[in-house]
């Protein structure tokens, strides 16, 4: 080493001694100010500018054109980690290709998302990976892994995971709080997590908006107590955009904001996106923290070191030893291919039955020389979604199929309704001719700012006259509608409040491309949903006549009159319904395919969550008539989340979902329903029969809830890891043995079929008989493999014998219960082709040992009425009633309290107020019961005891009333 080479410098040394060199030579105030999502550059030292967070969900988003893969949950579907892998390597090598061409590209990037799935309305669903923990993790680990890169110092990109933690609701997602009970904390929504950080992948992780157990997730206990325990790494904590603001505003978890970034600082949060590029507002913040004592220099250091290392690992201090730093790989002939391949595993068949006339075979594969009629509101589509680049290549299912089978073989027919708007003076609207389409507007860097609107002012707005143009009425349920142009383009409303066509596609921040038709004496008021307000005729055009800037205050809801006074009053004049011209189309075809689903930016998305699994009324219509017309229908789901279509299943021969596929989603499915490619994905979450078998959104409890496949007691429309392909396997041979501290499973696997094809072997296990309840089956091994006819393999899987345990919320630790265990293996969760048993070793049962540790209110096995709360700011729970004026109860099974004259006298720590009564066993004989007084506020715990007297071991019941704060409860003898 050279004098004039400082050891940041030196790539001999240790990170983490290069990471403290350089912390010592920056200042006060420049080490603070790296602690803003955009961090300045230090001249003097050659630290250049920075920037926390790039999108890079399912391909390089906001930055313009990329590479676009599947969404997540279609990631999620292939359960094929090695392809997954590959998919994050293309994204960060693009990634790369990108930052070395546009310095705002950021090698920091935040991906992916692990949140389970576990309600499907929630509007983020396509985010996600799968509604079980073990497989999301899976996929998780091999996306990230690629993000990283398999150098073992430097990362091609530096992965954060979304977000932590329990965050699965949009509506209040801000000021929500999940009751997240240990067990569901333990064995579900951290084990999402642990997988890809115990790997060595992941940077960090992004905390959610909402609050679990009454605290917000960016004060979480668990980022010190859990995360940073699984690994020697140090990581990076980047805070969700605006969410340190919200401590203060919309939480008010504190009076004021120096409090709030303090407190964050202090749980572990290193970055803070705040206020879009402007840092002065968080900076001026932290500075008044450390004026007032609430944080010291060690707390802005441990920070800083934490984001210093992931540029280091990112090889910023060293370009001409980073083997990642010339990369230029971008829209490769390989990433295309690995779209269209992502695409493909990411086809689930649900059913393909032989059809009733001759030859009584399954509708697909379609037969070559068929004539195809491709029919539906998706049928010439390929969606984006919030998370997604522009696309570099475009195949919608009408490409596809035409470009496999032959452009004169398939006939379209879109579906949507022909209508003309007309006024109450016999005026229509109409589309002036001029300009180009206008996509939706992305933000470019930084945080989502919410005022980002699609739309532009520089083409004429919509005007009235005697005959006005046709357009196309477009309903995505929930009365939201979408009209479209003669030319294509979308009706949108643009900053100056006039209606255009303008718009490529529905999109942005705030869609200005939805509308609805409100009933209005004989006719309808046009709402336009992006402001609230009402659409008006006037002199000058079409307009939406609202105050435009209370209604975005109000969160677009239609304040004041919003227009209405003037709103015209439109006639809806049907020119053609949409099942008509489907109708015309199945009628001349060999074979119907319709494709039907959502829109990305439509009724379920960030921010949104959806208010029902069934599929739109007008999309249901149009499958009807397909059938109606040929029996020989189809109906392929293209969405971003499950839906509830039990008349579909039973009434179609064949049904087929994938998610929005990205750039070569219509080839992809062109080549599954030719038979070129056997479909072999697999649902990642269970798809419901009805909205009635759903819990509300915000019961978190996946085990007393009975959620998931885990535990739905139901029986499901298709269960989860479902997916048929074109050919048969048989299951054969599956053996089982404890070996130590692991399970060893062997089993064999035989196309039995004449087509080749993947299968995804699923391997579940299930407790014979627990102590406690148990999840009726629970994945805990699978493999993507390809096998040709007759063609057989034996794979082996090795499982850790504390996979198969659970959290023992009476000792605090794992435990595995002792005794029989049924391994059973086949296609999916419901489709067991052979069980095996072995007798694990475990722990028996205990007592709980309440003498010695008393009991934590939190730690219940069962519950009514009840939700869990913050015992204080920093940590801790306690129990509270769900509604102070319905009581609650908690029970805990097993409770030791002592041979002879047992306990004498009960303690209990609380605060608020209200009544605590206790119970022993089933009896109503009450032990024992405490009043609290007020107290001084809901951290200001007070103690109160009584007399109870109870022996031996037994159940032990307690019932809440009142606004209480239940923490704690001891014994004395």
């Amino acid at each position: 080493m050279t004098a004039h080479r400082p050891p940041f410098r030196d790539p001999a040394l240790p990170v983490a001694r290069r990471v403290d060199d350089l912390l010592e030579r920056l200042t006060a105030d420049e080490r603070l100010a790296l602690l803003h999502q955009f961090t300045p550059g230090v001249e003097r030292l050659g630290l250049a500018a920075f920037r926390t967070g790039q999108e890079a969900l399912h391909g390089v988003a906001w930055m313009g054109p990329a590479t676009v893969f599947p969404q997540a949950v279609g990631l999620g579907a292939s359960w094929h980690p090695e392809l997954v892998r590959r998919v994050g390597e293309a994204v960060s090598r693009e990634a790369r290709a990108m930052r070395a061409k546009d310095e705002r590209v950021s090698l920091n990037v935040w991906a992916p998302t692990v949140n389970l799935l576990r309600n499907p309305l929630w509007g983020r669903g396509e985010e996600g990976y799968a509604e079980d923990p073990a497989l999301t993790s899976a996929i998780a680990t091999a996306f990230t892994l690629g993000l990283r890169g398999d150098h073992p110092v430097y990362w091609r990109t530096a992965p954060v995971l979304k977000h932590w933690l329990a965050h699965n609701n949009e509506a209040a997602r801000d000021t929500s709080s999940a009751s997240v009970r240990p067990r569901v904390l333990r064995e579900y929504d951290l084990r999402a997590f642990r997988g890809a950080v115990e790997a060595g992948a992941v940077a960090g992780v992004m905390p959610a908006y909402n609050l679990v157990n009454g605290r917000p997730n960016h004060l979480s206990p668990y980022l010190e107590e859990e995360l940073r325990s699984w690994t020697e790494q140090e990581l990076l904590v980047c805070s969700d955009a605006g969410a340190p603001s919200n401590l203060a505003d919309s939480q008010g978890y504190f009076a004021t904001h120096e409090e709030a970034v303090a407190a964050a600082l202090r749980a572990g949060v290193d970055s803070f996106t705040d206020h879009g590029t402007d840092a002065s507002v968080i900076l001026g913040r932290l500075r008044g923290a450390l004026e007032r004592g609430l944080l010291d220099r060690a707390d802005v250091d441990r920070a800083v070191r934490r984001q210093l290392t992931v540029r280091f690992l990112l090889g910023e201090f060293d370009p001409e030893l980073d083997p990642y730093a010339d990369e230029s790989r971008f829209d490769t002939p390989e990433h295309r291919d690995l779209a269209r391949e992502a695409a493909e595993a990411a086809v689930v068949l649900l059913k393909n039955e032989p059809l009733d006339t001759p030859p009584h075979e399954p509708l697909l594969p379609i037969a070559e020389g068929a004539r195809i009629a491709v029919v539906g509101l998706l049928a010439d589509a390929c969606k984006l979604d919030w998370y997604s680049g522009s696309l570099l290549h475009r195949s919608t299912p009408l490409a596809g199929l035409r470009e496999r089978f032959g452009p004169e073989r398939v006939s379209f027919a879109e579906g949507v309704d022909r209508i003309r708007l007309r006024t109450a003076s016999g005026t229509r609207l109409r589309v002036p001719e001029s300009g180009a389409a206008a996509g939706p507007v992305r933000g470019t860097e930084g945080a989502l700012d919410p005022a980002l609107v699609a739309g532009r002012t520089d083409l004429p707005p919509l005007t009235a006259d005697a005959e006005g143009s046709e357009l196309a009425l477009i309903d995505w349920g929930d009365g939201v509608l979408t009209l479209r142009a003669p030319d294509g383009r979308y009706l949108s409303v643009a900053e100056d409040g006039f209606v255009r066509a303008s718009a490529d596609e529905p999109g942005g921040w705030v869609v200005q491309e939805t509308f609805r038709l409100e009933a209005h004496g004989d006719g309808h008021l046009l709402v336009h949903l992006g402001t609230g307000g009402y659409v008006s005729v006037a002199a000058d055009g079409v307009k939406v006549a609202a105050d435009r800037e209370s209604d975005r205050e109000s969160g677009g809801e239609s304040g004041g009159d919003s227009g209405r006074e003037s709103a015209e009053v439109f006639s809806v004049e049907t020119v053609e319904r949409g099942e008509e011209a489907v109708a015309r189309a199945a009628a001349g075809a060999d074979v119907v395919i319709v494709v039907a689903g959502n829109d990305p930016h439509i009724n379920g998305r960030e921010t949104e969550d959806r208010t029902t699994l069934a599929l739109p009324a007008h999309q249901d219509r149009l499958w009807r008539a397909a059938h109606a017309a040929n029996p020989r229908t189809a109906l392929v789901l293209v969405s971003s989340y499950p839906y509830a279509v039990p008349e579909a299943a039973g009434t179609l021969p064949a049904l087929l979902w994938t998610a929005h596929g990205g750039q070569a989603a219509g080839t992809a499915l062109a080549r599954i329903l030719a038979g070129d490619v056997s479909p072999a994905g697999r649902l990642p979450q269970t798809w419901y029969a009805a909205d009635t078998d759903l819990p509300d959104m915000l019961d978190y409890d996946v085990i007393g809830g009975r959620q998931t496949y885990l535990y739905f007691d139901g029986t499901p429309l298709y269960p989860f890891g479902h997916g048929l392909t074109y050919t048969t396997f048989g299951y054969e041979g599956l053996t089982a043995a404890v070996d130590g501290e692991e399970v060893r499973i062997s089993c064999t696997v035989t196309n039995t079929g004449a087509v080749a094809s993947d299968e995804v072997v699923q391997v579940y296990a299930r407790a014979v008989a627990p102590s406690v309840p148990r999840p009726h089956r629970e994945l805990v091994a699978h493999e993507r493999i390809h096998l040709t006819p007759g063609a057989s393999t034996t794979l082996s899987f090795t499982v850790p014998v504390a996979g198969l345990g659970f959290w023992d919320v009476a000792h605090g630790r794992w435990a595995v219960d002792p005794g029989p265990y049924e391994l059973l293996a086949g296609p999916s969760s419901a489709d067991v082709r052979r069980t095996v048993r072995v007798d694990v070793p475990g722990t028996a049962p205990e007592p709980r040992p309440v003498l010695e540790s008393g009991l934590a209110a939190v730690d219940y096995d069962e519950q009514t009425a009840t939700v869990i709360v913050d015992r204080s700011r920093i940590s801790g729970d306690a129990v509270t009633p769900a509604d102070p004026h319905v009581p609650g109860t908690l029970l805990y099974r097993a409770c030791d309290f002592g041979d002879g004259d047992g306990v004498t006298e009960l303690a209990v720590t609380a605060a608020g107020a209200g009544e605590v009564k206790f119970f022993a066993g089933t009896g109503t004989a009450e032990l024992a019961r405490v009043t609290v007084e007020p107290t001084d506020g809901p951290y200001d715990h007070t103690t109160v005891t009584a007399p109870c007297h109870v022996r031996d071991v037994t159940d032990f019941r307690v019932e809440l009333r009142g606004p209480l704060r239940l923490a704690h409860v001891t014994f004395s003898r």
